[in-house]
């Protein structure tokens, strides 16, 4: 199977900056370098790079000092890496896990897990949803000191 296939972008840092782009737009109607700089923790002169980079990729419109939005492509990768997150954080939630354990999880998983195990994933999450019996069951058989 492909790479791509694999991940979204093909990049772990592409997927995050796509993933805080969105978040950008979503939150305040824009996406600058300066807030996406603030946001990951990463210096300006490093966004405007990586900016670059995704406008060449195709995935976003770049315009200095203008800011930035996606593309389709780059929006539609960036909805498959929230929805990713989304996935993966209400799964693990289902157990009991404390937050800040299920926030380094995800942030771990979410770029490398396939489509078709997430596909899995989610099914799982339904299911346990919709049956809090077996739930409680699977619940059960964890062991809390691990």
């Amino acid at each position: 199977m492909p790479a791509r296939s694999q991940r979204t972008s093909g990049s772990v840092a592409m997927d995050d900056y796509l993933e805080q782009i969105l978040h950008l737009i979503e939150s305040k109607g824009y996406a600058r370098a300066v807030d996406i700089s603030k946001n990951l923790g990463i210096s300006q002169a490093s966004v405007t790079n990586m900016l670059r980079r995704l406008d060449n990729e195709g995935l976003v419109k770049h315009e200095k000092y203008r800011g930035t939005v996606l593309t389709d492509e780059g929006h539609r990768i960036a909805k498959a890496i929230i929805d990713r997150h989304e996935t993966l954080t209400r799964f693990l939630r289902l157990f009991g896990l404390e937050e800040d354990t299920i926030y380094r999880d995800v942030e771990g998983m979410e770029h490398h897990v396939s489509r078709p195990t997430l596909a899995v994933i989610r099914a799982i999450a339904d299911s346990l949803e919709a049956n809090p019996r077996l739930l409680e069951e699977v619940r059960s058989k964890i062991d809390p000191r691990t």
